[in-house]
């Protein structure tokens, strides 16, 4: 690691073999640290790696997802999913995003070439068959959505481990995020760009974290929730 010098601005992901970075100061390694994006500032930089890693990785890392392939994305203007929605877009592939409320103007904004409001349609009625499902939601979306993959297709989930019927059925995988520079620097790229833009939820001080990690789990949350530190 030779582009990360004392005083640069960085950002990284934490591993999950240690506390988290919800604190005034957090230990983290360096091989984990990338430059942060130059165009993107300390908070929406701070949205990235969690979410934007889960979605690199699910769709290309385990999903394999590949120009001109057809994948739908569960909860497409959601932390994850949004991210996801955009980097599909951006590798070629045609996206079918499934998401609810303003959620559905979220996504298509967002480079969706088809939403479904699953609040009033079930996707599987109206989606043609598709390479790799994406899910970031679980529960029951997850075990309906094998039912739009086509021969030969993938299901990828960071939401659960996918039903024991549904994984004798298709190739089914569920993944915890792992760290990884080299997939961070790709996403400051991406982010410079302008291919990838993080959508803010809510920012809340390190003294409300019980009040952000409440939001996190509200349903009508879009985009990412974050913790801003500030020093005196």
């Amino acid at each position: 690691m030779t582009d990360v010098a004392k005083g640069d601005a960085v950002y990284a992901r934490m591993g999950f073999d240690r506390d988290g970075a919800a604190a005034e100061y957090a230990v983290v390694p360096a091989r984990f640290l990338a430059p942060k994006p130059r165009t993107l500032g300390h908070v929406e930089s701070a949205a990235l790696p969690l979410s934007g890693l889960s979605a690199w990785q699910g769709l290309f890392v385990h999903g394999g997802l590949q120009a001109g392939e057809r994948v739908l994305i569960l909860g497409a203007a959601g932390g994850v999913g949004h991210f996801a929605t955009q980097l599909a877009r951006w590798r070629g592939a045609h996206v079918i995003g499934v998401a609810s409320g303003d959620g559905v103007e979220i996504a298509r904004s967002l480079g969706a070439h088809e939403v479904v409001d699953r609040s009033t349609t079930k996707f599987e009625d109206v989606v043609e068959p598709v390479d790799l499902v994406f899910d970031t939601v679980g529960g029951d979306v997850l075990a309906r959505s094998a039912a739009v993959l086509r021969q030969g297709g993938r299901l990828v989930t960071v939401a659960e481990e996918p039903p024991a019927d549904v994984a004798e059925k298709v190739a089914a995988t569920y993944f915890v995020v792992k760290p990884d520079r080299d997939q961070l620097v790709e996403l400051a790229r991406l982010a410079d760009e302008g291919a990838v833009r993080p959508a803010i939820d809510s920012v809340f001080p390190l003294d409300e974290v019980r009040a952000a990690f409440k939001r996190v789990m509200e349903p009508s949350k879009r985009g990412k929730v974050v913790l801003e530190v500030v020093h005196d």
